[in-house]
């Protein structure tokens, strides 16, 4: 399986709205969970070693973001009908074990990815209060591991410049991950 990089940050783009369910069907949008100082939307999945490395940095990070007045969601995006590892029960108990603190999504139709122009799990788009992109980068230093302890927390910090300022670091570090599995493509 062949690590995907994110393209950079397309500073003041317009976040894409949406409504999706998660896994028990209860179903949120993207201004029902928007922020008043920010809104990080990331697209992540189950079965990925890369979003596996790092659930629960990603799930204190966004714990400590929303104190901050950030909307936190995570939209799971792949095929799961041939990744059975990423179907809404599977979903359930991956939130469950890493603690989840926000809505986790399910993109059945895919529809909201190819808006986002998402590549990869893990991929994570940082929006300001008026919900224009500001960060298109990756969490920390890891990558199929986690990153050593006191490693920078990159997205944690940019989320919390743009929550102060409107506008995200000027330096961003690409997402490095899975990619997203498309229905129609062949398996692998």
């Amino acid at each position: 399986m062949a690590a995907v990089e994110t393209p950079v940050c397309d500073f003041g783009w317009e976040a894409p709205k949406f409504t999706l369910p998660d896994a028990y069907g209860n179903r949120f949008s993207l201004d029902g969970i928007r922020g008043p100082y920010g809104t990080l939307v990331m697209f992540i999945c189950n079965h990925c070693p890369y979003v596996r490395a790092i659930a629960d940095r990603i799930s204190r990070d966004a714990f400590d973001l929303q104190k901050k007045g950030i909307g936190v969601i995570a939209v799971m995006p792949n095929d799961y009908e041939r990744y059975p590892e990423d179907a809404p029960e599977e979903m359930k108990r991956f939130a469950n074990e890493h603690h989840f603190p926000f809505p986790y999504v399910v993109d059945e139709a895919q529809k909201v990815a190819r808006a986002y122009g998402a590549v990869c799990t893990p991929e994570f788009f940082g929006f300001n209060a008026d919900l224009r992109l500001q960060y298109h980068g990756r969490l920390d230093a890891s990558k199929r591991a986690p990153a050593p302890r006191g490693a920078p927390r990159e997205l944690f910090d940019a989320m919390v410049q743009i929550a102060e300022t409107g506008e995200g670091p000027r330096e961003q570090q690409a997402s490095m991950g899975c990619s997203i599995k498309w229905r129609g493509e062949e398996a692998g």
